[in-house]
C-alpha cells in the first residue's frame, strides 16, 4: 500500500507512471494511481501537488485525478466543491501561463469536463457553470499566452460538449448539447470571428512568432469546432462525409447573410502560412455546407455567388494548393459546391463560365499527377459525377458547358491511369489496382462522368484499347519481347477493361439511345476478343489483375444487358452473339 500522505511518495509515483520504460513498474504505478484516486484525501493532495509539485508530471497527475473525481457517477462531489475546483483551475491557469503544454491541456480538459457535467446545476437560482465567455474574458485581455489559454478553453469546451461519452446516458448528453447550442454556441462563434477579424487587420502580426502563430491556430480551431457542432444530434460517424449539410440554427442567420463572415475566411486563407490555411479551408467547407433552408432563394443566390467568387480567387492563385492538406480540404470544398447547390443555381452565378473552366483545369491537372494526394481525387470525381448526373434535369437557360469539360475530365482520368502503369512497374511503386475498393469507388464515379458526351468517351476508349491490344498481340507473337513490355500492356489493358465495364455499368435505361447501345457493343466486342486471346495463353501464363478486371466487366455487362428486365431486342445482345459464333 502506498503512503499517500507523503508528497515525495506521490512525486515518485508520477515519475514511475510517466517516465519509466519498465512495464511492471508502470503497471504498479497505475494500480497505485487507482488507489490514490479512491483515497479520502485525494482532493487535498491534488491541490498540494499543483501548488508544491516539483515536476510537470506532478501537475499532470493532479489534473488527471481531479478529472476522474468530477466524472464519477457514484458518490459525486458536492456542487460547492466542483465550483471551487473550477475557480481554482481558472486562477491556476491565469497565474501560470507558461505551464508545460500537456499540463495546460489537462487542466483545460478538467475545466471543460466540470462545466459539461454541471451544466444544469444551480447555485442560488443561478446556473453555476454557464459563464464560459465571462470566465475567459480576463484571459483575452492579457498576454498572447493568456489569450491562447482563453481561446483553447472555449474550443475544448465546445468539443467536450459535442462528444457523447460512455459513462453518462445519451439523453443527458443531448440535453446538455442542445442547451449549450441554444444559450452559448453562437456567442462563442461570434467571438471567434471577431477575434479573427482583429487578427486579419493587425498589419504587424508576426506569424513566425510561436505565440502569435499558436493564437491564430487556436482561434481557427475554435471557429471550426463551432461550425462542426452536431446541431441536431444526428451525426453518428465523424469520419463519414455523406452527412454534408450543416444544420445551422435559424438564430445564426445574421452571421451568414452578412457576406463579411464568408469573406473573412477567404481573406485569411490568402494571408496566412500553409501550416494554418487547411484549418481555414475546413471552416469554409462547413460554411459552404450550411443548410439550404436557412436562406430564401435570393439570399441563397447571393451567398452562392460570394462562395464561388472565393473559390475562383483560390484557383487563380493556386500556390498554396501544393500543400497536401490544403489541396485535400480544397477538393472537399469543391465537392460541397454541388452536394449543397443545384446545377441550375450554379450556372446563374455571374462568373460560372470562368469558374467551371478553372475547376476543369484544376481537375485535369490533379488527375494527371496521379501520385499526388490520391485520397483527395474522390472529392473531385464526386463533384463531376454530381454535375454530370444533373445535366438531364437542369432547366436554366444559361449554358452549363459540361459538354465541353466532362470529356476533358474523363480523358485525363483514363490516360493518366494508363500512363502510370509503366512508371509503377519501372520504379516498383505501389499499384493502385491492388486497392480494389478505391478503384471501384473511382470507377463508379467515372461511370456517370463518362456517359456524359458518351460518343467522345467511347471513341477514346476504342482508340486506346485498339493500340494496347495490337501492341500486346505483337509482343506475344515476337520471340524477343521483354517481360516488362508485356507487363506494361497487360497493365494498360487491365485499366481499360475495368473502365469499359464501368461506363457500360453507367448506362441509364430510360436515357439510353440506340446509338449509345451501339457504342457499348463496340466496347463489349473488344473485351470479348481480348478474352479469347488471354484464354489461349492460360496454359503458358496468366495475369491475375487482368482476370479480375474481366470479372468486373462481366458483372457490369450482366447487370445491364443480361438481367431479367433487359429488352430482348437489345442490339448489344445480337452483336455479342455474332462475335461468340465466329
Amino acid at each position: 500500500m502506498w503512503n499517500f500522505k507523503s508528497l515525495a511518495q506521490l512525486e515518485i509515483l508520477c515519475k514511475q507512471l510517466y517516465e519509466t520504460t519498465d512495464t511492471s513498474t508502470r503497471l504498479q504505478a497505475e494500480k497505485a494511481l487507482v488507489e490514490f484516486t479512491n483515497s479520502p484525501d485525494c482532493l487535498s493532495k491534488c491541490q498540494l501537488l499543483l501548488e508544491r509539485g516539483s515536476s510537470s508530471y506532478s501537475q499532470l497527475l493532479a489534473a488527471t485525478c481531479l478529472s476522474k473525481l468530477v466524472s464519477r457517477t457514484s458518490n459525486p462531489l458536492p456542487l460547492e466543491q466542483r465550483v471551487d475546483i473550477r475557480n481554482y483551475v481558472l486562477n491556476y491557469l491565469a497565474t501560470r501561463p507558461k505551464l508545460a503544454a500537456f499540463v495546460t491541456q489537462a487542466l483545460i480538459q478538467l475545466y471543460a469536463r466540470i462545466t459539461k457535467l454541471g451544466w444544469f446545476d444551480c447555485q442560488k437560482e443561478d446556473y453555476a457553470f454557464r459563464n464560459a465567455i465571462a470566465d475567459v474574458t480576463r484571459f483575452l485581455q492579457d498576454s498572447v499566452e493568456h489569450c491562447i489559454i482563453g481561446v483553447t478553453i472555449l474550443s475544448q469546451l465546445t468539443n467536450e460538449i459535442n462528444q457523447a461519452d460512455t459513462t453518462h446516458p445519451l439523453t443527458k448528453h443531448r440535453k446538455i448539447a442542445s442547451s449549450f447550442r441554444d444559450t452559448s454556441l453562437f456567442d462563442i462563434f461570434t467571438l471567434s470571428c471577431n477575434l479573427l477579424k482583429q487578427v486579419r487587420f493587425i498589419r504587424n502580426l508576426n506569424l513566425n512568432d510561436e505565440g502569435q502563430h499558436g493564437l491564430l491556430m487556436q482561434l481557427l480551431k475554435l471557429a471550426h469546432n463551432c461550425l462542426n457542432f452536431d446541431f441536431i444530434g444526428t451525426s453518428t460517424d465523424e469520419s463519414s462525409d455523406d452527412l454534408c449539410t450543416v444544420q445551422i440554427p435559424t438564430s445564426w442567420r445574421s452571421a451568414f447573410l452578412d457576406s463579411s463572415t464568408l469573406q473573412l475566411f477567404f481573406d485569411l486563407y490568402h494571408s496566412i502560412p500553409p501550416s494554418l490555411s487547411p484549418l481555414v479551408l475546413s471552416c469554409l467547407v462547413q460554411i459552404a455546407s450550411v443548410r439550404r433552408s436557412l436562406f430564401n432563394n435570393a439570399e441563397r443566390a447571393k451567398f452562392l455567388s460570394h462562395l464561388v467568387d472565393g473559390v475562383k480567387r483560390i484557383l487563380e492563385n493556386p500556390q498554396s494548393l501544393s500543400d497536401p492538406n490544403n489541396y485535400h480540404e480544397f477538393c472537399r470544398l469543391l465537392a460541397r459546391l454541388k452536394s449543397n447547390y443545384q446545377l441550375g443555381e450554379l450556372v446563374k452565378v455571374e462568373n460560372y463560365p470562368e469558374v467551371i473552366r478553372l475547376i476543369a483545369n484544376f481537375t485535369v491537372t490533379s488527375l494527371q499527377h496521379w501520385e499526388f494526394a490520391p485520397n483527395s481525387v474522390h472529392y473531385l470525381l464526386s463533384l463531376w459525377q454530381r454535375l454530370a448526373a444533373s445535366v438531364p434535369y437542369v432547366k436554366a437557360t444559361e449554358p452549363h458547358l459540361l459538354e465541353t469539360y466532362t470529356p476533358e475530365v474523363t480523358k485525363a482520368y483514363i490516360t493518366s491511369r494508363l500512363e502510370s502503369v509503366h512508371i509503377i512497374l519501372r520504379d516498383g511503386l505501389e499499384d493502385p489496382l491492388d486497392d480494389t475498393g478505391l478503384v471501384q469507388q473511382q470507377l463508379d464515379q467515372l461511370s456517370t462522368i463518362g456517359r456524359c458526351e458518351y460518343e467522345k468517351t467511347c471513341a477514346l476508349l476504342v482508340q486506346l484499347f485498339d493500340q494496347s491490344a495490337q501492341s500486346y498481340q505483337e509482343l506475344l507473337q515476337s520471340t524477343n519481347s521483354s517481360a516488362m513490355d508485356i507487363a506494361v500492356q497487360e497493365g494498360r489493358l487491365t485499366w481499360l477493361v475495368y473502365i469499359i465495364g464501368a461506363v457500360i455499368g453507367g448506362r441509364v435505361s430510360f436515357a439510353s439511345t440506340d446509338e449509345q447501345d451501339a457504342m457499348d457493343g463496340e466496347l463489349v466486342c473488344r473485351v470479348l476478343q481480348l478474352m479469347n486471346l488471354t484464354d489461349s495463353r492460360l496454359a503458358q501464363a496468366g495475369n491475375e489483375k487482368l482476370e479480375l478486371a474481366m470479372l468486373s466487366f462481366f458483372e457490369q455487362f450482366r447487370k445491364i444487358y443480361i438481367g431479367d428486365q433487359v429488352q430482348k431486342s437489345s442490339k448489344v445482345r445480337r452483336w455479342v452473339c455474332s462475335i461468340l459464333n465466329k
